[in-house]
């Protein structure tokens, strides 16, 4: 699957929960587990790939494979957070990009496993920064919205060839 970058309109728009759990659902997360380890990425949501879906894989098995495994999460939903960490980020679909942005330290998220079933994960440090990243995308979110003006400025002269135009294009 193709990775959408910014400034597709897919990822700046809120994504549809997941209303049946059937074989097309199923092949999407497949296609998504096969991207993301193509890309070496830690996270990647249905959007990124131009899904308008609430599906978020979150692998952060990269840094910690004696303690994470790959975790799929449908319709997922930051119930309760707290403490406050900051941290240097990077997106796939902002490619060449890092943002310090602060996160909460400790998340717990609800949601469906691929089967269906209630899935309840209390996420702590590198976790919980990745499932916050990838919901935010479900809410049309990106890192730049969670940096200053002046450096969301700087990216977009950098990276668009006509800035001034990035919410008009299509996807």
């Amino acid at each position: 699957m193709k990775i959408k970058t910014y400034p597709a309109a897919v990822l700046m728009r809120k994504a549809a929960a997941v209303e049946n759990i059937d074989g097309k659902i199923v092949r999407l997360i497949d296609d998504m587990k096969a991207t993301l380890f193509e890309c070496e990425g830690q996270g990647l949501a249905a959007p990124q790939v131009g899904h308008s879906t609430k599906i978020i894989i979150a692998d952060p098995s990269i840094k910690e494979p004696e303690k994470y495994k790959l975790t799929v999460i449908i319709n997922p939903d930051i119930v309760y957070s707290e403490g406050v960490m900051e941290s240097v980020e990077g997106c796939l679909s902002l490619p060449k990009a890092t943002f310090t942005v602060h996160r909460a330290m400790r998340v717990f998220v609800k949601g469906l496993d691929i089967d269906g079933n209630p899935l309840e994960i209390e996420a702590i440090g590198n976790f919980a920064r990745i499932l916050q990243h990838e919901i935010d995308h479900l809410h049309g979110l990106l890192l730049l919205n969670r940096i200053s003006e002046g450096e969301k400025t700087a990216y977009d002269k950098k990276n668009l060839k006509n800035p001034k135009r990035k919410f008009f294009l299509k996807d």
